[in-house]
């Protein structure tokens, strides 16, 4: 279960000055213009309750991969201040320099602090940093999710600093998703974890082994399980080196009763391009020569059927390559019965949000999270830094 925290709705801000670290990580292109702002969106419900509710708000966050101690032209935030403003609906002041202060904002004002990963010593949780920073503000906000599971002056260090420090809207959202899907979930709990490698997902298999009714394994981790019951998958991609592993997570799923659901049909062909011709084949007759590249009909109803009765379900991966329309019919599939079940669901990942995008099943997810590598962290059962400093702070502790 995750800890507690403290979250913004229940905290008096009037007159406050808050400090709001959120996730403003938009893709732009060559010169500079905004190509997707979903982030940027997804902020706007936490700073508008901020300026409703008569704080003060200085908002910052990370922009790509700067070095610290210049902020060069790809590194700055000033489109982002531009778009934040059209969605606030008044001005956003892009503020430079900002750690020492010097900067005004008044009650129902919002102002924009040049990126974050800028400053030095932010990567490093520099505590003179986080000191200067918490000295900004009465109230921090975490709201940035995607990096809760980085350990940063912005995101750890004023947490443990600051005069009060608390969740965010979209940050408490993906806690108390967290905390329904992996914490106390209504059984059935089923668990999807599609990609290429299971050496890049070993924890997370390990841990979900240990806590689900049902681990459905998709591309080419299905592959590695294949071959670890003794089933033949050609040229298809898989870690024979890793059957002893799949082996393993398999003999810890059939300890409690449960089980890892393989293919019992898949589609091959002998490319992965848009033009390559899709066979439909049972699992034993794979040939020297194919690529597993989906799983079957009998495969995919089958999985649906499971996903149907399941109480809780989380998602993590695709089951095929299914950005070819041959080979996208097992994810399909899956999209739509976890859209028609009335199970609660959680996915993230990016490959996840595009298949969601693709099927176009948004709308029936339970909870789509905004964090790739802290989702994947928190399934793999780890303690996320950002979301540990805000439950010290809860405890009224401070931590070490």
């Amino acid at each position: 279960m995750l800890l507690q925290v403290n979250k913004l709705a229940d905290l008096d801000i009037r007159g406050k000055k808050v400090f709001v670290r959120a996730d403003l990580n938009v893709p732009q292109d060559e010169v500079g213009n905004i190509t997707e702002d979903t982030r940027i969106r997804a902020s706007v419900p936490t700073l508008r309750h901020c300026l409703d509710h008569g704080a003060a708000v200085m908002v910052t966050s990370h922009l790509g991969r700067p070095g610290e101690g210049r902020v060069g032209p790809e590194d700055t935030l000033a489109p982002v201040a531009v778009r934040l403003g059209q969605l606030l609906g008044q001005p956003v002041k892009l503020v430079a320099n900002w750690v020492d202060g010097g900067f005004a904002v008044e009650a129902g004002q919002a102002v924009l602090l040049e990126n974050c990963r800028c400053n030095i010593g932010e990567k490093k949780d520099d505590e003179t940093l986080a000191r200067k920073m918490a000295a900004l503000c009465d109230v921090y906000v975490n709201d940035a999710f995607g990096t809760a599971h980085r350990a940063e002056a912005s995101t750890h260090g004023i947490a443990r600093f600051a005069s009060a420090a608390c969740a965010g809207l979209l940050m408490s959202a993906e806690i108390d998703a967290l905390s329904r899907a992996l914490g106390n979930p209504e059984r059935p709990l089923v668990a999807i974890v599609g990609g290429a490698k299971v050496s890049s997902k070993l924890t997370i298999l390990r841990s979900l082994a240990q806590k689900v009714d049902q681990l459905i394994v998709g591309g080419g981790i299905a592959n590695t399980f294949l071959l670890a019951s003794g089933k033949r998958v050609g040229e298809s991609l898989a870690e024979p080196d890793l059957v002893k592993e799949a082996h393993a997570v398999m003999d810890l799923m059939r300890a409690r009763g449960a089980e890892v659901p393989l293919p019992v049909d898949v589609v091959v062909a002998d490319e992965v391009s848009a033009l390559a011709r899709a066979n439909k084949i049972a699992i034993d007759e794979v040939g020297p020569n194919d690529r597993i590249l989906d799983i079957g009909p009998r495969s995919a109803a089958h999985l649906a059927q499971i996903v149907a009765n399941a109480g809780t379900i989380v998602w993590n991966g695709p089951v095929g390559v299914f950005e070819h329309a041959q080979f996208a019919g097992g994810t399909k599939m899956l999209a739509s019965a976890i859209a028609h079940s009335q199970a609660f669901s959680i996915a993230g990942g990016g490959d996840t949000l595009a298949a969601i995008a693709r099927f176009d099943i948004a709308a029936n997810v339970g909870y789509i999270s905004t964090g790739g590598g802290a989702f994947l962290e928190f399934l793999e059962g780890g303690t996320l830094p950002a979301i540990a400093a805000l439950a010290a702070r809860h405890d009224r502790r401070r931590l070490p």
